[in-house]
């Protein structure tokens, strides 16, 4: 009889403990799931968005993008910061910078090294 109530509350402590955990994994997947549902919408938003302006760059360069983005893991440009790409993140030789300070505002300037359209902003300096 006494090896049979300790195995019994054995069980009980066992159980509560079963679903404790059971409850806090309930508790984890509904913040999973949550946290799904608020990506979907932002990834939706950003989407809308992106057709917004991806309607506003010219055809050709679009068509460059989506190849580069394809070759490139996702990343089709990147920001030129500090004598830096930000694709690769290799520093820009003086020669490779030159070039860029010399090309056109709205021409297309590509890293030499990842071969990534380069987006010049006023913190690049160039």
């Amino acid at each position: 009889m006494e090896r049979r109530e300790s195995a019994q509350e054995r069980v009980a402590e066992l159980s509560g403990r079963v679903s404790s955990v059971q409850a806090k994994a309930d508790d984890a997947t509904a913040r999973r799931d949550a946290a799904y549902e608020e990506l979907d919408g932002e990834s939706a938003s950003v989407g809308k968005e992106r057709e917004v302006v991806a309607g506003s760059v010219p055809a050709d360069l679009m068509k460059l993008y989506e190849k580069l983005r394809e070759q490139q893991g996702g990343v089709g440009a990147a920001r030129l910061y500090q004598r830096r790409c930000e694709g690769c993140h290799i520093e820009l030789n003086i020669t490779e910078l030159n070039e860029v300070r010399g090309a056109a505002p709205d021409a297309v300037v590509r890293c030499e090294n990842c071969r990534r359209i380069l987006v010049r902003t006023q913190e690049s300096g160039l």
